[in-house]
């Protein structure tokens, strides 16, 4: 379906000869497209991702769009991001940001706290605004950059230089306490040895707030980065960060005992298949003497794509949608527990319907399969599709 969109007074398709150049005026002047999929319309934006134009999504604007629509979402009640939406992730319509709530800090006063991260969503449900964890910003970035989204099309086409620039950009709409998330985020650039005093020089700019100050609470950062190894300290561990060369994150021992049990089948993944990725998401400071010490750390397994994934099982199940020409979105916990059931991925613009792909692993329990249960039911406008580990080989995939 062709897609159409109004900037500005004109309403133009995208193979319209003048499309390209109303986008970059539009980006110019900082007007926002109008996608016409619908009567009402739906408001975007427009990135700029190596020198050329895209017109993105809105955050949590998904559900507005055409079921048959490029930027549609099915229902977010099927991940983790459902219970999230109007409390730890609120829209700002004004200036169409996501503003966040989150349950880390950004700065630090008093003694090192434990590195290894809580165990996210993993406790018991308390009466309180929901926040985002460490975890959670990952999957919220993940997810807002369209790094969630595949088609087979796409093959060989997504590296490290993509992931980074989706990142930022998600980053760029997104607003932590009323300030820019990106203005306490880095996310290392690809590193080239004929640039390297370039960059290291722009690290430093990045870095100069953080400095540990003479006194008072000093300022975190936060770091998404792909993890290139783990390698022993005179006293506990470092964590070395690819296209981060001589920028090791030291860890304490005890941190990384703790790392290692909460992130024991992150890690297991990772150290399986050469293939995979294992991003890290950490916050961290800046010591006296100019090591970059880790305060909260969170790790995520990813395929070959960059497509996370919490097990073998779902790894099979991405390798298969990965194979279509059609597109699929993998579904995110945030931060929901491993023992509440949500959508594996989701095939969005399948007809008649779109198709929600559960996996019930081999350990479930009862409450889990009450729990899917209700989700299936709660949402007729969407096709179900069922694994159950315990009783064979994955099902043929719902294709239509």
């Amino acid at each position: 379906m062709s897609r159409r969109y109004r900037i500005g007074h004109a309403v133009l398709a995208e193979e319209d000869p003048a499309f390209g150049a109303a986008l970059t005026e539009a980006y110019r002047i900082r007007q926002r497209p109008v996608c016409l999929c619908c009567e009402k319309g739906v408001e975007m934006y427009i990135a700029r991702i190596s020198e050329q134009y895209f017109i993105k999504r809105m955050p949590l604007t998904g559900s507005d769009h055409d079921p048959l629509c490029q930027s549609y979402e099915p229902p977010y009640e099927l991940s983790g991001l459902g219970p999230l939406i109007g409390g730890a992730i609120q829209l700002d319509q004004v200036s169409g940001t996501a503003a966040l709530k989150l349950d880390f800090s950004l700065s630090k006063r008093g003694a090192q706290k434990s590195a290894g991260g809580s165990a996210q969503g993993e406790g018991p449900v308390k009466n309180e605004v929901r926040k985002l964890s460490l975890r959670a910003l990952l999957h919220f970035l993940w997810h807002q950059g369209g790094l969630t989204e595949w088609t087979a099309h796409w093959a060989g086409k997504r590296h490290w230089f993509q992931v980074r620039s989706h990142l930022l950009e998600a980053a760029a709409t997104t607003t932590v306490k009323g300030s820019a998330l990106s203005d306490r985020l880095l996310i290392p650039e690809n590193f080239r040895l004929d640039e390297k005093a370039a960059i290291e020089q722009r690290r430093a700019s990045a870095l100069a707030d953080i400095r540990a100050p003479s006194s008072g609470p000093r300022k975190l950062m936060v770091l998404i980065g792909e993890v290139k190894e783990f390698a022993s300290a005179r006293s506990g561990q470092k964590i070395i960060v690819k296209h981060m060369p001589g920028f090791p994150l030291m860890m304490e021992e005890g941190a990384w005992r703790r790392l290692q049990s909460r992130y024991a089948g992150e890690l297991e993944l990772w150290r399986a298949n050469d293939q995979f990725h294992l991003v890290a998401i950490t916050t961290f400071g800046m010591t006296h003497s100019g090591l970059a010490t880790i305060d909260e750390i969170a790790l995520m397994s990813a395929t070959e794509q960059w497509l996370p994934i919490e097990n073998a099982y779902e790894h099979r199940l991405i390798e298969a949608l990965s194979r279509l020409s059609s597109k699929s979105v993998k579904g995110l916990r945030f931060n929901m527990a491993s023992t509440q059931p949500i959508a594996a991925a989701t095939l969005r613009h399948r007809r008649p319907k779109p198709a929600a792909l559960y996996i019930i692993p081999p350990d479930a329990n009862e409450d889990f399969e009450a729990t899917l249960s209700e989700m299936i039911s709660a949402r007729d406008d969407v096709e179900a599709w069922v694994w159950r580990v315990a009783e064979g080989e994955m099902p043929p995939l719902p294709l239509g």
